[in-house]
């Protein structure tokens, strides 16, 4: 049971992110896929989960967001830095009109491509 609620949990930080917040997710696991490939150990990449690329992306933006901040002397990095704010891969805490929802509602929010792709993406890992 706290599988399927672990399963739900991620369907919807994944029904809460942007379009490039998933390319960047996407993007991460097809690096790992090649990586693992080049050198030969292919399901080492399986070892990265959902769960791992949420950490893994959470800590390339904070990084990215440091970084902004030691720019703050040139004109709009102060900007970007704040637009890094609003990025859900900085939040753990789920948007309020997602954190309580359930799966048949959830469902209207998986419609585009690249949200099929990246449900069949790492939905497939658990199921191998």
């Amino acid at each position: 049971m706290k599988d399927l609620r672990d399963r739900i949990e991620d369907v919807r930080w994944l029904c809460s992110l942007t379009e490039s917040e998933i390319d960047l997710l996407i993007g991460l696991k097809v690096l790992i896929q090649q990586r693992a490939k080049k050198i030969g150990h292919e399901s080492l990449a399986n070892k990265f989960d959902l769960k791992t690329l949420r950490a893994l992306s959470f800590i390339l933006m904070e990084n990215l967001k440091g970084k902004l901040k030691d720019l703050s002397c040139i004109p709009g990095a102060d900007e970007s830095s704040a637009n890094l704010g609003a990025c859900n891969l900085l939040n753990y805490d789920l948007d309020k009109t997602f954190a309580n929802m359930e799966v048949e509602q959830l469902s209207s929010y998986i419609c585009s491509d690249k949200r099929k792709r990246i449900m069949e993406m790492f939905f497939e890992d658990i199921s191998k």
